[in-house]
């Protein structure tokens, strides 16, 4: 599924809402994609810091536990642990909670996102 991350108005959000709708109306296909939508560029900065673009990537590219990923990354778990909470909230990862045999429970991170697009304006 695409997830498009983008900075859009009040107004913007209705509008695309309503063509949603009318599409939706007349019968036309629609792809499926989720639209996260930051009102204020800097909410948006802050998910989309170069610590947390990478941890997304790494995410992606070889799921696995945080620990895992953060000895990856070269990242001090906690660090790794705060960012992925905010990627969490964002709607680009998720943590699950895995049985890890032997051990007890493992917290398995996979990313939701298979494309990401990003559109900001900043004005």
């Amino acid at each position: 599924m695409k997830t498009i991350i983008r900075t859009e108005r009040v107004e913007g959000f209705f509008q695309r809402g309503r063509r949603i709708a009318r599409r939706l109306d007349q019968g036309q296909p629609m792809a499926p994609e989720r639209i996260i939508v930051y009102e204020d560029p800097e909410d948006l900065a802050h998910i989309l810091t170069a610590a947390k673009i990478a941890l997304f990537r790494a995410v992606k590219a070889r799921p696995g536990s945080i620990t895992d990923i953060a000895v990856r990354l070269g990242r001090d778990r906690s660090a790794v642990k705060r960012d992925l909470d905010d990627l969490v909230a964002a709607g680009l990862v998720q943590v699950e909670d895995k049985p890890h045999p032997g051990h007890g429970r493992r917290k398995e991170v996979r990313a939701t996102a298979e494309q990401v697009i990003i559109e900001a304006v900043l004005a």
